[in-house]
């Protein structure tokens, strides 16, 4: 197990730390928390990363191990400047484990302990990045929930966020309330101390907190414990009394308690440029302090480095037949036999007796010989193509008379077939005449009733039988082939979130503008706060509840009648269907899976969906 350089940056990996995580050899320990435990590590080409194996407990948790792959895969499509980026997951193993880029440069928390509060305009800085990475991340549909300075690095060309949406995963699994604990009170959101909505205001909320904790050196809502801070970020004003005045504008507006008075992300950036005066912000190598920025310096030289890989385990030679002749007094034992993965050595002095073969370069195949030593498989030599193109004689496009023999083919003559005089009018006549003999015989069987008496009765059944033939014959219409339908498990929909059919997969989001119930959502989830009456309803189409002798299915939807546009909760068991259809023509079935629990800190449902896809014809407006 390798050591590395301390100063309390890298630690020594210890007797119960793994060698080895998903392929890649650990050189150090970066730290520790509540998911689990980050380490050092190198890609093949040798750039460091930081791997996060998630604790054990959780791993074992069927719950956790279902949103921590959701999150992995929305976190792989974060890709910011102000992100660190996913290289590498597993989230299917004993321990599920997650790769990022390293960046050399201490978290802010980090640098306030040791270094103090950072400068007005450093804090601008800091709050621009940050900024730009939750617009990235929001952009992905993840919202962070636990951004803190922890979780904020300092580079040397700008601030990194780390571990968004992994809080996520954990936030719902019974190990958050068995003292596992995610999320640091001191930065949540009121509404996150309150089992409220989460929304990306919440991160807002946190952002102004970090801004606050970079300018002052600490939490504006004070320290103690948890159940303390959490009352004061609910029902007190944080303590502003240290920021500098140009900073208040920002923080004071971040910090609303209503989400809906905080600022957008596009907002916070416009404030920091505001606050920055005539000196427009720009990102560069000396954004940090000289301390913090040396800081950053220290960890590139002590950065350890990669673990030497062991070398590998001798291959022992393929046993092969015993050779009716005896080896040579000069054949080495097969004992004696080289690695095929060893480099070339110098020859040893001619002996008599067979030449020995040559060593295996890595990588190729070897095949046993009579001395049970590999030899290299020689492959043999490829007679390489000719290059010069054939001549080939040009065809003669005149047309051949067939009543010579082409040359070469082999084929008999034979004499031109004798011209057949037209007899169009002689056939046409014929048709006519046959057409008025049939019309008239199918007259005579035709009921009395049905012989034209009655002129509007006739029409309407030649009308019938002209439908039926034109249905059966050739150039007919068809019946429209079916969709084939698509299904998504586990879906979990939070308060005053709607969803998209159209959508692959289908993916909760925030209206852009006003609520759930007025938006273009296929399918919400309204949260009513006042009476309770939680809502589970479309805004671009109908609902139908089935019975429980109702089958879920695409005819069945087709059929129902009892169309609504909301149902409430209360109307819904585990396994109850729902028949959505949009008004763009697509057909679904949700089957309700339950609803978070009243202690969690979000409240959400879960549904599976089964979709057919432009089943119907959209509907026009």
């Amino acid at each position: 197990m390798s050591s590395a350089p301390s100063a309390g940056i890298f630690q020594p990996l210890k007797a119960d730390d793994p060698e080895v995580v998903g392929g890649y050899r650990l050189a150090a320990v970066l730290g520790a928390g509540g998911m689990g435990k980050v380490y050092l590590s190198y890609t093949p080409g040798g750039r460091p990363i930081a791997i996060k194996v998630i604790r054990s407990e959780f791993g074992e948790d069927p719950e956790f191990r279902r949103r921590f792959q959701q999150e992995v895969r929305s976190a792989e499509r974060v890709q910011g400047l102000y992100t660190a980026p996913v290289i590498d997951s597993d989230t299917e193993g004993a321990q599920p484990w997650l790769a990022t880029a390293y960046v050399p440069g201490p978290s802010l928390a980090h640098a306030v302990a040791h270094h103090g509060a950072l400068p007005p305009r450093s804090v601008l800085l800091l709050a621009v990045g940050v900024a730009e990475a939750l617009t990235v991340i929001h952009g992905a549909g993840i919202v962070h929930r636990d951004l803190k300075p922890a979780n904020v690095l300092l580079a040397s060309d700008g601030p990194r966020v780390i571990d968004f949406g992994i809080a996520r995963a954990a936030d719902t699994t019974a190990l958050t309330s068995t003292g596992v604990s995610i999320g640091t009170p001191a930065f949540m959101a009121p509404e996150q101390a309150s089992a409220g909505t989460i929304t990306p205001a919440t991160d807002v909320f946190a952002l102004g907190q970090i801004a606050a904790f970079a300018a002052i050196g600490s939490s504006v809502y004070g320290d103690g414990p948890s159940h303390a801070v959490l009352y004061r970020i609910v029902h007190e004003d944080p303590e502003l009394g240290g920021l500098p005045e140009e900073l208040r504008p920002l923080v004071t507006r971040c910090l609303s308690r209503d989400p809906a008075d905080r600022p957008a992300l596009t907002e916070v950036i416009a404030l920091c440029n505001e606050a920055a005066g005539a000196e427009p912000l720009r990102q560069g190598e000396d954004w940090l302090p000289r301390a913090v920025a040396g800081s950053i310096t220290e960890r590139v030289h002590l950065l350890p480095a990669p673990a030497p890989t062991p070398p590998p385990r001798p291959v022992t030679p393929i046993p092969t037949e015993v050779s009716a002749q005896p080896p040579a007094p000069s054949a080495p034992p097969a004992s004696a036999a080289a690695p095929t993965h060893a480099a070339p050595t110098q020859a040893a002095p001619a002996q008599p007796g067979p030449p020995r073969p040559a060593p295996a370069q890595p990588g190729q195949a070897t095949v046993p010989t009579g001395y049970g030593t590999p030899q290299p498989y020689a492959q043999p030599p490829r007679p390489q193509p000719s290059y010069a193109q054939p001549t080939y004689a040009q065809p003669t496009y005149s047309q051949p008379t067939y009543t010579q023999q082409q040359p070469g083919w082999g084929q008999p003559t034979y004499p031109p077939a004798p011209t057949k005089p037209k007899r169009t009018g002689l056939i046409v006549t014929l048709s006519v005449v046959g057409a008025v003999i049939g019309l008239a015989v199918l007259g005579s069987l035709l009921p009395d009733g049905d012989k034209g008496d009655k002129g509007g009765t006739d029409g309407a059944s030649g009308s019938k039988a002209g439908g039926g033939s034109s249905s059966a014959s050739p150039g007919g219409s068809q019946k429209p082939v079916d969709p084939q339908p698509v299904s998504y498990k586990g879906i979990d929909i939070p308060g005053s979130h709607q969803l998209l059919l159209a959508d692959n997969p289908p993916r909760p989001a925030e209206p852009s503008s006003g609520g759930v119930r007025y938006g273009k959502g296929d399918l919400y989830y309204y949260r009513d706060t006042t009476f309770g009456n939680d809502e589970f309803g479309t805004a671009n189409g109908k609902l139908v509840l089935l019975n429980n002798s109702e089958k879920g299915s695409l005819d069945t939807c087709r059929k129902v009648t009892r169309f609504t546009e909301k149902i409430t909760l209360d109307q819904l068991t585990n396994g109850s269907e729902v028949c959505v259809l949009s008004d763009a023509g697509h057909i679904a079935v949700a089957t309700y899976r339950g609803k978070s629990g009243a202690k969690e800190s979000s409240q959400y449902i879960t549904v599976d969906l089964t979709i057919w896809r432009n089943a119907e014809a959209a509907k026009k407006d």
